[in-house]
């Protein structure tokens, strides 16, 4: 068992305030992926978690047993913490082989050879390396020394994984293979995971929820699903999806049974209902229209009630293809399956599902109307 509760911490490097009013609780054997871009406070949270970092103020507790309590001046050692903690840099000991490298922690352990071998050959056949045993570090590659230091940190089944940007000096097949063996790893040890990273990718295909950081705040904790149909803000939408999302200027306008919204696009109505209690108070408002690449859909034939458009460049991406289009002033990344062609200056016709749309007030930028299924 593993579960984590941070509550109200607070950290500052000198005036710096990096982390501000931290909460968050991660259930026992969750993949929780910390995401943001390199400053927003992620390896922060991740070092207090380890004991690696105390905060100012705040309180950790790990199973329900308190792990910092600043009133007090309380902070457990990261030795009495039950966590592995695997770095972005692999920390490997040159001089001694995968076998010894992975031995190491279990030796400080005192456990004796028979069990060390056991824990070490398991560990090794987990992550795919068990012939490369007798090596040293200088004879692997950037990907074998990442599955070391992984399998070092996985031999003896900790409660609490802990995983600081681990992949981020690897090429992008590298990169994707190790995505693959952590979540299966996940799968097969139940093991809680609190994993650090800037990539989106890693956050979204890994994570059973994602806590985005920015500027020391969590700004959204939700499943991938969840964050990228509905980030709650327009930092999170625009950072949130590659290609990113398309943002189209809008008026809102507040009627009888509900709201419109006009945009280059045309005008759509909703039911009230359809909107968040973060609506603007002004009966007519600036708004946003969020809508990802993929929720747009082309035709080369005209249609009652679809959208006209100029093809403003036409990019093959291997299983995909990038469609730039432009409505008047308005241009609108559109992503399609399969290897599309289109000529630049073509006319073709969009069918856009108003549902599927995001809605964010302009002032604040926050979330007004979630888009549907």
């Amino acid at each position: 068992m593993s579960r984590i509760e941070l509550a109200h911490i607070n950290k500052h490097y000198g005036s710096n305030h990096v982390l501000k009013d931290i909460n968050l609780t991660i259930e026992d054997g969750d993949f929780m992926t910390l995401l943001g871009p390199s400053g927003c406070g992620k390896t922060t949270t991740l070092r207090v978690i380890a004991g690696l970092e105390r905060p100012e103020s705040g309180r950790l507790l790990i199973d329900g047993e308190e792990k910092i309590n600043s009133e007090t001046a309380f902070y457990s050692e990261p030795s009495e913490r039950n966590l592995n903690l695997v770095f972005q840099s692999y920390a490997l000991w040159p001089h001694l082989t995968v076998f010894e490298n992975v031995a190491f922690g279990l030796k400080i352990k005192k456990l004796n050879s028979m069990a060390i071998t056991k824990h070490v050959t398991h560990a090794l056949e987990r992550m795919h390396i068990g012939e490369l045993a007798k090596r040293y570090p200088n004879e692997l590659s950037g990907g074998q020394q990442q599955r070391v230091a992984i399998a070092r940190a996985i031999a003896y089944s900790p409660q609490l994984l802990l995983l600081d940007e681990p992949l981020s000096n690897l090429d992008a097949k590298l990169r994707m293979d190790m995505r693959v063996e952590l979540k299966r790893l996940h799968q097969e040890l139940g093991t809680t995971i609190v994993y650090v990273t800037h990539d989106q990718v890693e956050a979204l295909t890994m994570s059973t929820k994602i806590a985005v950081f920015s500027k020391g705040c969590i700004t959204q904790l939700a499943t991938p699903k969840e964050l990228y149909m509905n980030p709650v803000n327009l930092v999170n939408a625009d950072f949130i999806g590659n290609p990113r999302i398309n943002f189209i200027e809008a008026m809102g306008k507040k009627i009888k049974d509900g709201i419109r919204i006009a945009c280059s696009l045309g005008d759509y109505e909703f039911d009230r209902e359809a909107f968040t209690d973060e609506i603007p108070v002004e009966k007519d408002f600036a708004c946003i229209i969020g809508i990802r690449p993929e929720q747009i859909t082309i035709a080369e034939a005209q249609g009652e009630t679809l959208i006209p458009a100029i093809v403003d460049t036409n990019q093959f991406a291997g299983s995909e293809t990038l469609i730039t289009v432009k409505i008047g002033e308005e241009s609108l990344m559109i992503k399609e399956i399969g290897m599309e062609r289109y000529r630049v200056g073509q006319t073709v016709y969009l069918e856009i599902k108003p549902e599927r749309c995001n809605v964010y007030a302009k002032a604040s930028g926050q979330l007004i109307k979630c888009a549907g299924q």
